[in-house]
Parts: C-alpha cells; structure tokens; sequence
C-alpha cells in the first residue's frame, strides 16, 4: 500500500511540476533517467548465472507477444480506460504500460513481497518504494497522467505475493527468481532505450509473454 501510494504521489508530483518546467528541460532529464533505466537494467541482466535460459525466455516471448498481437491489445485496453476517464492525454497508454512494467517486474518486487509477508521487515519493499516514486515522477512529467494508474496493478501484483508468501516462496526461490528478474531487467533496459528515443521504439509490451515463460522454462533447463 505505501509503495502504490508512492507512486500516485510520484506521478502527481510529476504532472504538477512537468509544466514549469521547460521543454528542453523536461526532454533532457527524460533521457537522462532512460540511461539511468539501461544501467538498471543491464544490472539486472548481469546478475543472472543463467543467461542462456533469460534469451530463450525474452525471444520466445517476444515472438509469442507479436503472434498474439498482444502490444495491441494492451493499447486497445489502455485507451478503453482513457476514454473512460476522458483524457484527452495522446500519451496516456504509453504511460500507463511503461510505468506498470516498470515498477511491477525485477527481484525487488518479489523478494520485498516475500520478506513482508513472512514478516522478515519491510526494507527492500521500502528501498523499491523510493526508487519508485521518482522514477514515476520522471515519467508523469513526460508522459502525463497514465503513469499514475500503474500505482493500481502495482498494488494487486505486490498485495497477492506478500499475501501468498508462504506458498510462493519455495516455487519462486532460486533459479526461477533469478531468470524472472533478469528477463524484467531486459524489458526496463528497452524502456530505457525507448525513453533515449530509439527509433522505432522497441515494443515492449509484446515481451510480456517472456516473464511467464521464466516462471516455466527454468524448471525444464535448470
């Protein structure tokens, strides 16, 4: 709850403060923050031991996402919600999705889950929180209001795994949560890429199948 917080204040704060701000300013420090996002994710990526199973994972997936049309269907349902609120926002969906990939996929979202849920403290969900917060605010000044509805799938992701970490934890452990996270650290770094200006933008949106083949794969290959 106060990591969802955390990102509506963040993106509240970002759309408050995105128009006073120049546009060349607010271009700059966007781009900037996409380095930032490739650094996080290279890191994420780095980590992992098993490099092989994260590539099989991210190409399969992406394959499997433009087979179903899947980045579609995602901005089909994003402007659903943006007519519904009647936003006028060109940038909403786009937001919406990177924001929600964002602060939803790597290890400090399921590691800080399970620690809660199991009463081990709240640092890592904490840590998350206040990286979360800025970075949401970078976005919001960017790409305006869509980016605050993340806080929404934010809270149902991370709610479910503190609330079922007792059961999850021993599915999740190890090898599984190491390939989960380095296969969201490659779709961070692609947001990253994309925040820089990439041309055409890497459709992010069609990786998502990757992230439940990591849930799956690992067991077969490891």
């Amino acid at each position: 709850m106060v990591n969802a917080a955390a990102v509506l204040v963040g993106g509240a704060l970002g759309l408050a403060l995105g128009g006073l701000i120049p546009e060349r300013v607010r271009v700059i420090v966007f781009q900037i923050f996409g380095l930032f996002l490739v650094g996080i994710g290279l890191d994420m990526i780095a980590k992992s031991p098993n490099l092989i199973v994260v590539m099989a994972c991210a190409i399969l997936g992406g394959a499997l996402g433009e087979a179903l049309e899947l980045g579609k269907r995602l901005e089909s349902l994003g402007d659903l919600i943006k007519s519904a609120l009647g936003s006028k926002n060109p940038t909403f969906t786009d937001g919406l999705i990177s924001s929600s990939i964002m602060v939803c996929v790597g290890a400090m979202a399921i590691v800080g889950s399970f620690e809660e849920g199991l009463g081990q403290g709240r640092t890592t969900v904490y840590t998350k929180t206040l990286i979360d917060f800025f970075a949401v605010a970078v976005l919001a000044s960017r790409l305006g209001s869509g980016v605050i509805f993340s806080s929404i799938p934010l809270l149902i992701y991370q709610g479910l795994l503190t609330m079922a970490a007792g059961a999850l934890q021993p599915i999740l452990a190890g090898p599984i949560t190491d390939c989960l996270s380095a296969t969201g650290g490659l779709m961070v770094m692609g947001i990253g890429v994309n925040m820089i200006g990439f041309k055409p933008p890497i459709p992010i949106s069609s990786i998502l199948p990757a992230l439940v083949l990591a849930l799956i794969l690992p067991a077969f290959l490891l």
